[in-house]
C-alpha cells in the first residue's frame, strides 16, 4: 500500500464512519477499485484505521464520556447520568458477544469485498428507510429504559453480521424505538465507542503479534491521523444534519451504491 492509498482510506473512513452510509462498505469498495488483494493484513488494516475515528469520537464527546465515567461509579440508577452509563454498557454487550463469536465468519466475508460491501450498503438502506417510515420520533433520551438500550444494542449486531453501517443500524434502532433523530444519533455515538475501542485493541494485539501488519505499518499511522481529523468534522456535520433532515436521502444513496457493487461483482 502506498502513502496516497493510506491517505485515501483515512479520508473515506473519516467521512463515512459516523455518517450512516457504511464506512466498511466504502472501504471495501475502494479496496476493490484500487486492486488491493483481500488478505489478513488488509482485514487488520481496515479495523485498525478505525482508531482514528474512535479518537475523533472521544475528543468530540469528551465531556459526555468523562461525566458518564464519573457517574457510573455512583449508586446504580441514582441519577440520569448514571442510568445512561448503565444503558450504554448494556447496549454494547450484544455487539461485543457477536464480534467475539462471529469474528472468523465475518473475516471470511472480507475475501469477497464487493459482495460484503453490497450487503452492508443494502442492509443500511433498509434499516434507515424502515426507521423513517415506522418511527414516530417523539421521544428524548430522558425517557430511555433498559429495554430500549438492549434493543438498540441488538441492532448494532447487524453491523457485525451480516454487515451494515454501525451508526446506521444504531440510529435506525433508536428511531424504531421512537426516539427523535438527534437523540438516536447521540446515543448511537456514545454506545459505539466501547465496541469500536474493544475491536481496535483486540485486532491490534492479534495483528502485531502475528506480524500481519508488518508490510502496512509504515503507512497505517498516516491513515489513522487522516481518519481522526475528517471523522471529527463528520460528527459535527451529522449532528446538525439529522436535526433538520430525514434520512431517506442517505438510504437511497446506500441502495444505489449497493446495487452498483452487485453489478461490479458480476463483471
Amino acid at each position: 500500500m502506498t502513502i496516497f492509498q493510506s491517505i485515501l482510506f483515512g479520508l473515506v473512513e473519516g467521512l463515512t464512519e459516523f455518517i450512516p452510509v457504511s464506512s466498511t462498505g466504502h472501504m471495501l469498495l475502494v479496496q476493490r477499485l484500487l486492486g488491493i488483494p483481500a488478505t489478513e493484513s488488509m482485514f487488520a488494516y481496515l479495523v485498525l484505521i478505525q482508531l482514528g475515528a474512535i479518537a475523533a469520537l472521544l475528543v468530540y464527546f469528551w465531556r459526555d464520556f468523562w461525566g458518564l465515567i464519573k457517574a457510573f461509579f455512583a449508586r446504580p440508577f441514582s441519577s440520569a447520568s448514571n442510568r445512561m452509563a448503565w444503558f450504554i454498557l448494556l447496549a454494547t454487550i450484544p455487539a461485543l458477544l457477536a464480534g467475539a463469536l462471529l469474528r472468523d465468519t465475518v473475516q471470511s466475508l472480507f475475501t469477497n469485498p464487493l459482495l460484503e460491501a453490497a450487503i452492508r450498503f443494502l442492509t443500511a438502506a433498509a434499516i434507515l428507510s424502515l426507521a423513517e417510515w415506522i418511527g414516530r420520533r417523539d421521544r428524548g433520551l430522558d425517557s430511555m429504559t433498559w429495554i430500549d438500550s438492549l434493543i438498540i444494542g441488538v441492532f448494532q449486531v447487524l453491523a457485525v453480521f451480516p454487515g451494515a453501517s454501525r451508526s446506521g443500524a444504531s440510529i435506525g434502532g433508536g428511531m424504531l424505538r421512537n426516539f427523535d433523530r438527534a437523540s438516536a444519533t447521540r446515543f448511537a455515538f456514545l454506545m459505539s465507542a466501547p465496541v469500536m475501542l474493544a475491536a481496535g485493541v483486540y485486532e491490534s494485539i492479534g495483528a502485531f503479534r502475528g506480524g500481519a501488519l508488518d508490510a502496512l505499518l509504515p503507512v497505517l499511522p498516516l491513515g489513522v491521523l487522516v481518519s481522526a481529523v475528517v471523522g471529527w468534522l463528520s460528527i459535527r456535520w451529522l449532528i446538525n444534519f439529522v436535526s433538520r433532515h430525514r434520512l431517506y436521502g442517505l438510504a437511497a444513496y446506500c441502495a444505489m451504491i449497493g446495487i452498483l457493487c452487485l453489478m461490479l461483482q458480476g463483471v
